[in-house]
C-alpha cells in the first residue's frame, strides 16, 4: 500500500488528471512552437532585400544618414544579437517603433487587434450556434427536405472562396440591387468595432457564410451517428421523449468532435479575417498585417505574426481541452 501511494505521488504535474495533462503537454508544445515561429518570422524578415533603415529612409537616404539610422536601429550588430534584442523586447513589452508612421507598434496594432478579436468572437458565436443548430435539426430530419437542400447548399458554399461570398454580399445589399447597407466597413478614427454594429453586419454575414458549412456537416454526422447508437435505441424504447433523446442523450455525445470543428473554425479566422478586411477596408489586424507587408514595417510585421501564432497555439489547447471534458470516458483520471 505504502509503495502503491509514494508511486502516485512521484509521478510529474499534469500526469494525475488527464486535463491538467493535456494542458501541460500543449503548453510546452506551444511554447517551443512560438519560439520556432519567432526565428522563423525574424529570419524570414531579416533576409529581405535592403535594411530597416533603407525602408525609412527611401531612395534618397545619403550613405551617412543610412549609417546613423543602422546604428540607432542596432543594424550594426550580428542576426543573433539583434535577435536576442528583438526578443526580449518582445517579452518585456518593447516592441519598438512602426517604421511607416513612426507610432509606437503596440499604439498602432491595439486597436486593430481589438477590432479583429471583436469580428472574430461574433463571428465564431453566430457561427457556431447555427452550424449546430442546422446540423442537429437536418440530422434528426435525415433524407427530408431540411436535410437534401442544405447539405447541397453547404457543399456549394464551400468552394466558394472569401472575397467572392464579400463581393456578392456587397452587391446584393449595398450597390446595384439594395442600399440598405454600407458597402465598406471603414471605422472613424478612435472609435471600435463594437460601436458601429452596423458596418459589421456584412463582414460577419461573409465569415459565417463561410464556416457554417463545416460545422454543419460535422455536426449532422455526429448526430446521424449518435442517434443510430443502441443507448438512443434503448432510450426511445424505454419511451423516453424524442426532445429529450436529442438534447440528453444523443446531442451530448456528438458534441466532441464538433468542438474540434468549432476551434479549427476560430483558426481559419484568424487567416480568413486578412481577406475579408481587406475586401471591406474594416480596420483590423489583417488589413495591418497587409499594409505592413506593402510598406516593409518590419517590426509590425514581426510582431503581428507572433500575435496570430499565439492564437493559434491558445486556442488549440481551449479546444482539446473542451473536447476532451465533454468526453466522459476521457476526462477521468486513470
Amino acid at each position: 500500500m505504502c509503495s502503491l501511494m509514494s508511486a502516485r505521488t512521484s509521478r510529474g504535474p499534469g500526469n494525475d488528471h488527464p486535463i491538467r495533462s493535456l494542458v501541460w503537454r500543449r503548453g510546452l508544445i506551444g511554447v517551443v512552437t512560438l519560439f520556432v515561429v519567432s526565428v522563423v518570422v525574424f529570419a524570414a524578415t531579416e533576409v529581405l532585400p535592403g535594411n530597416a533603415a533603407y525602408a525609412i529612409l527611401g531612395h534618397s537616404a545619403t550613405p551617412a544618414r543610412l549609417r546613423a539610422l543602422e546604428l540607432q536601429l542596432h543594424l550594426n550588430r550580428g542576426l543573433l544579437d539583434q535577435y536576442w534584442t528583438w526578443l526580449s523586447g518582445l517579452l518585456t513589452g518593447r516592441l519598438g517603433n512602426s517604421l511607416a508612421n513612426g507610432l509606437p507598434v503596440w499604439t498602432f496594432v491595439k486597436p486593430r487587434l481589438l477590432n479583429s478579436a471583436f469580428l472574430v468572437l461574433v463571428t465564431g458565436v453566430i457561427g457556431s450556434v447555427l452550424g449546430v443548430a442546422m446540423g442537429a435539426v437536418a440530422a434528426v430530419r435525415k433524407d427530408g427536405w431540411f436535410d437534401h437542400v442544405t447539405s447541397v447548399t453547404s457543399l456549394a458554399v464551400t468552394a466558394l472562396p472569401e472575397f467572392v461570398v464579400g463581393i456578392g454580399l456587397i452587391i446584393l445589399f449595398a450597390t446595384l440591387l439594395l442600399h440598405v447597407l454600407p458597402a465598406v466597413s471603414v471605422l472613424p478614427p478612435g472609435t471600435y468595432a463594437w460601436t458601429q454594429p452596423r458596418l459589421l453586419v456584412l463582414p460577419v454575414a461573409t465569415l459565417v457564410i463561410v464556416i457554417v458549412p463545416y460545422l454543419f456537416r460535422m455536426t449532422r454526422a455526429s448526430m446521424i451517428e449518435a442517434l443510430d447508437s443502441d443507448y438512443v435505441e434503448m432510450a426511445r424504447l424505454k419511451g423516453v421523449p424524442t426532445r429529450r433523446v436529442i438534447m440528453v442523450h444523443a446531442l451530448p455525445n456528438a458534441i466532441a468532435p464538433v468542438i474540434q470543428v468549432i476551434g479549427l473554425n476560430y483558426l481559419y479566422l484568424a487567416g480568413g479575417i486578412v481577406v475579408v478586411e481587406t475586401v471591406f477596408n474594416f480596420p483590423g489586424i489583417g488589413q495591418g498585417l497587409v499594409n505592413a507587408v506593402t510598406d516593409r514595417d518590419v517590426p509590425v510585421i514581426q510582431f503581428i505574426v507572433v500575435v496570430l501564432a499565439a492564437f493559434y497555439v491558445i486556442v488549440n489547447i481551449i479546444a482539446d481541452v473542451i473536447a476532451l471534458a465533454a468526453t466522459p470516458r476521457r476526462r477521468t483520471a486513470r
